[in-house]
């Protein structure tokens, strides 16, 4: 039976100690739980503070951006106003355009004149109409081949010897000499043969 005792004090001894540890424990957790409610109380009281600072915010920007637009909004409505005053003009200038052009006469026109309006008018076709029974290459002719129907301009003969010239020269087939020589040293056009002309002897 004094085993049962002692292990009956035992227990009773280890229970108060888990007791007592429960209890500094509870008392640690109540202190950390305050410290954490003060916490989440100041940092509620921040979130209300930046919340006010942000709607002041808002309203500021949003002010800022209706004065802004007010602004744009009255440059605009002066912008119109002189864009219609000038849109005004051109309309009243085209009327005015369309009331004088009313108010001309054709050329043929005689009214007034003790003419009938457009009864006796004669139109000048003879001299609008083009005249196609003349052919215009019969009059034509080439001042390098001396044959009608084209100019020199487009010559075919013609572009075909300047073609063969140029080949020659390229090739070096054919060779031009030229010199410079000073104005007035040598005669382009001497007067007279070179030659005496001699006539033939009948025998």
């Amino acid at each position: 039976m004094a085993i049962n005792d002692s292990d009956k004090d035992e227990d009773k001894d280890e229970d108060e100690n888990e007791v007592s540890e429960l209890l500094e424990l509870l008392e640690k957790f109540s202190l950390e739980n305050s410290s954490l409610k003060k916490t989440i109380k100041a940092l509620n009281r921040e979130n209300v503070s930046l919340k006010t600072e942000l709607e002041c915010l808002s309203n500021k920007s949003l002010d800022d951006k209706t004065i802004s637009l007010e602004k744009e909004n009255e440059t605009l409505k002066v912008e119109i106003d002189a864009l219609k005053k000038t849109f005004s003009k051109f309309s009243n200038s085209s009327e005015k355009l369309d009331k004088l052009l009313g108010l001309q006469r054709c050329v043929f026109n005689k009214a007034g004149l003790g003419y009938d309006e457009m009864n006796n008018v004669k139109h000048f076709q003879k001299y609008l109409e083009k005249k196609d029974n003349q052919k215009l290459s019969s009059s034509m002719t080439c001042n390098y081949c001396n044959r009608h129907g084209h100019t020199t301009h487009t010559c075919y003969r013609k572009r075909n010897d300047m073609h063969k010239r140029n080949l020659l020269l390229k090739n070096k087939l054919l060779k031009v000499r030229t010199i410079w020589v000073p104005k007035g040293t040598f005669f382009t056009n001497p007067p007279g043969p070179k030659a005496t002309w001699v006539p033939k002897s009948s025998t």
